[in-house]
């Protein structure tokens, strides 16, 4: 038997990556709720918003306002993905504790999402993690498409390392490793990280996994027996990616919390606390989440 992690860290983004995905939209108020509920549950970091410009992701104009309503714990870190500086300067003013920004792996997802090739997108992204660093802020970065692209297929694992290592080299203290469209697979999954680990710390690595094909839990369990302790999750699954039809979104955070406590990991989050969060958004969405511990919520 393969030791695992005793513990691991559940960054929450469906505030963010969820949302974003979402075409119904969702007033101030019950976003803010939602962040309020979630920071109850024993999490120690939320992603709470995206400070793009407004007319890219409509679902999240309201980015300042849902930052400033918010009820802060002090043992929880709030964050928010920012594209450049002028999303930068709306983060510092919402006073957003971390700030991440964001690239592709393959070159047509990076032109479809960010409008630049990625030797363009490299000096906009220093220019925002010099800028928060001056503010204080700790800064992450995301990697997308790492496992597949909806355009290129598979992407060469040393096109992956390149830009991680373009990350890194800018300053930010922990890189999110994207399966964007859930393409990815056990073995797959235990092929890049094995070559992540020998080039950087993997304490510094995060697994973004989605579920369109419902392999996230297994590759979660995958990265578990490398040793990754830092996993990123939508509560109730909610999410996908507008770039790749019928992408599915990141891995439940319910779900992930109940395999994680059945396995003897410890996440110090409250599986009925978000469970009940879960059941609360979804009368906004008017929709029913993905989840298998929310349909089970459901029939209960």
């Amino acid at each position: 038997m393969v030791s695992l992690p005793q513990d691991v860290t559940i960054k929450e983004v469906g505030p963010r990556d969820g949302l974003q995905n979402e075409k119904t939209l969702i007033d101030t108020e019950a976003k803010i709720s939602l962040i309020n509920q979630l920071s109850e549950s024993g999490l120690s970091y939320i992603e709470l918003t995206s400070f793009v410009h407004p007319k890219w992701i409509p679902q999240l104009k309201d980015a300042v306002e849902v930052a400033k309503g918010i009820d802060r714990k002090n043992d929880l870190t709030y964050a928010a993905l920012v594209p450049n500086l002028k999303g930068l300067e709306r983060a510092i003013e919402a006073d957003v504790d971390e700030v991440s920004i964001f690239m592709s792996a393959s070159e047509t997802h990076n032109q479809k999402n960010i409008n630049k090739s990625i030797d363009e997108t490299y000096p906009v992204l220093q220019e925002v993690v010099d800028g928060a660093k001056q503010e204080g802020k700790s800064v992450r970065g995301y990697i997308s498409t790492v496992f597949g692209c909806p355009y290129e297929g598979k992407i060469d694992v040393n096109q992956v390392m390149s830009v991680c290592d373009n990350l890194f080299s800018m300053g930010i203290d922990e890189l999110s490793i994207g399966d964007t469209i859930g393409v990815a697979n056990p073995v797959q999954v235990h092929n890049v990280l094995s070559s992540m680990k020998e080039r950087f710390d993997q304490n510094h690595l995060a697994l973004h996994f989605h579920d369109t094909r419902g392999m996230a839990l297994a590759n979660t369990y995958v990265a578990l027996e490398h040793g990754f302790r830092t996993f990123d999750g939508s509560l109730g699954g909610l999410g996908g990616c507008p770039y790749a039809k019928g992408a599915s979104g990141n891995v439940a955070t319910d779900d992930l919390v109940h395999m994680l406590t059945e396995m003897g990991i410890e996440t110090g989050v409250n599986l009925d606390k978000l469970t009940n969060t879960g059941l609360a958004i979804e009368k906004h969405l008017d929709k029913p989440l993905p989840s298998k511990q929310m349909e089970l919520a459901r029939r209960m």
